[in-house]
Order: C-alpha cells, then structure tokens, then sequence
C-alpha cells in the first residue's frame, strides 16, 4: 500500500520556511486536482474549501504559474473570493501563499503554504519556497500517477485517496446529464453547497447510486 502521508514532500517547506502547515496538489491537464498530501488537519482543510467552492489562491495559481501571496486573510481575501474567504475565517490562519510546483515551463501543481500569524514571505522565502516546489514536482507526478490507479488507496483527514469518488461522480454526472465535465462538476458542487455537504460526501451518493442527477436536480 502506498504511503499517502508524503512527509518527505511536506517536510522540506516546513524546515526551511516561517510556515505553519503545507498542501500539495497536483493538477491534470484537464484541470482535475490529485491532493497528495497535507502537513496537518488545517492545512487539509484550506485544501478542501477550494477544492469544493472552486475559488482561492491555490486555482489561481494552477492557472497562472505564479506565486500567490496572502499576507493577511483577514484583509485581502474577500473581494476576489468571497465564499473561501468567509469559509477560511473560521480557520486558525492568517496568511495563505500558493507556491507552482513546475517541469520545465509547465505548472504541474501547487504547494499551498499557510501559518497562523499574518505577513509576507521575504524574497529570499519566497526563492527558497519556489525552489522547494520545484524540486519535489517530479515526485508529486509520479506519486499522483501511481496512486490515480492504486486500488488499495486509503484515505485520512489529510490524504483524500486523490478523490477518486468525486472524479467519478462528475463522470456520472456528465452520463446522466449529458454535458461537459466542467458543468457536470458544477452541479455536483452546487448541490453540495445547496444542501449544506461537502462534495466528497455526495460524490459517495453519485457513486453508489443513492443520487441521479436529472434536470430536476437542484
């Protein structure tokens, strides 16, 4: 069974930087999000709010290859991000930055760094940080790549199993609806939000036939 507690992808970010907590996720070329890792319960959860709401630093930066920083949650959040921003407020953190994890000029995935006291990262941190994400890309890669069809995958507070029930759900969904990935996974997060669960949970319905989707579905 393969080790999803990764902490030799978490560790380097946490010796080298004034952080509190570290993600890391790999992105597909379809834009599919494998979460391999997270350092700690917090750091899971920041994850997962993008993750289910669709918005924050860590998609921007996916999209982007750049670094996005935070220095202060409570201060520079919410005009781009109103729902994680709300979300995140509950959290014991203060600043968020979203570090590309690249392969040559490609953005393979994000390392998404938190701690609990608000300010920037220097440019010398911010380097450091950069080159950290660089270095393990690869692995992330291959890790992701192995564990994508790893049928003994098990899933933690801070290692999802990649969410294979939700990439399968939104399969379903795109079936049933007959539409694209894109808005077969909106509606599957939409009916999350409307009914007060997390994707994850109703992925679990999609996936064992308790949910269809049909254009009655809200």
């Amino acid at each position: 069974m393969i080790d999803h507690a990764l902490p030799d992808l978490c560790s380097p970010f946490l010796d080298a930087l004034p952080i509190s907590g570290v993600s890391i996720a790999v992105f597909s070329e379809t834009g599919a999000q494998f979460t391999l890792s997270s350092s700690d319960e917090v750091a899971a959860r920041i994850d997962e709010l993008q993750f289910e709401l669709g918005e924050g630093p860590q998609l921007l930066t996916a999209g982007t290859g750049e670094v996005t920083m935070i220095p202060d949650v409570l201060e520079n959040v919410h005009r781009d991000w109103p729902m994680f921003a709300a979300a995140v407020s509950a959290l014991p953190v203060r600043a968020i930055f979203s570090l590309p994890m690249k392969m040559g000029a490609v953005t393979v995935g994000v390392a998404t760094l938190y701690r609990d006291l608000p300010g920037a990262l220097s440019e010398n941190e911010q380097i450091s940080g950069i080159a950290i994400a660089s270095a393990i890309a690869s692995a992330a890669v291959e890790r992701a790549t192995v564990s994508a069809t790893d049928d003994a995958t098990t899933e933690t507070a801070t290692a999802p199993a990649l969410r294979r029930e939700v990439h399968q759900a939104t399969g379903m969904i795109l079936v049933q609806l007959e539409t694209t990935a894109t808005i077969a996974y909106s509606r599957l997060r939409a009916y999350a939000f409307a009914n007060g669960r997390t994707v994850q949970s109703v992925a679990h319905d999609v996936v064992t036939r308790a949910l269809v989707f049909d254009d009655e579905t809200p």
